[in-house]
């Protein structure tokens, strides 16, 4: 009996570990770029870099009109006016430097805070999705090496979860 009870008990181990969790995986990449809040972000983000490229080409216009003009004057300046307008011309290439450093971090933010409700969404849809179907995984395919047979794909139930067809 004793015999038993201790094979039983070795036994349990094996049993727990022969449970299977069930294991999907989800497109993300696919589902966002559906959802039309994504769409709506990218939107929003090539306004900006068309405000954005509009100010630079301002910039741009005006230190290329400078320095044509002192091209065109440099023989006739004196040496003072000459140099004033150096530091004129190396002023405005200074300006442009930084604005575009100012833009690109802004971009970036505006990028980021338009984006993380977005994320926040996809992953409230597919933690949803993984508790109604008792998921115990779910994976992106992007990372995930290899998928076997035993893999469900929630793409669609995401989708549904999302209102997207």
């Amino acid at each position: 009996m004793k015999k038993l009870i201790v094979l039983l008990l070795m036994m349990l181990p094996f049993g727990v570990f022969a449970q299977e969790g069930k294991i999907a995986i989800v497109n993300s990449q696919e589902i966002l770029t559906i959802m039309p809040e994504f769409t709506s972000m990218q939107k929003a983000l090539q306004d900006l870099d068309a405000k954005y490229k509009q100010e630079m080409k301002v910039i741009n216009d005006e230190y290329e009109r400078k320095y044509a003009d002192f091209i065109a004057q440099q023989d006739s300046l004196t040496e003072n006016i000459k140099m004033r307008r150096m530091q004129e011309l190396s002023d405005l290439q200074e300006r442009s430097n930084n604005f575009v450093q100012v833009a690109q971090q802004e971009f970036g933010k505006k990028q980021q805070e338009l984006f993380a409700p977005i994320q926040e969404k996809l992953r409230d849809a597919i933690k949803a999705v993984g508790d109604e179907k008792g998921y115990t995984y779910i994976l992106d395919p992007q990372a995930v090496l290899y998928t076997g047979n035993a893999a469900v794909d929630a793409t669609p139930f995401v989708k549904a979860k999302l209102g997207l067809n």
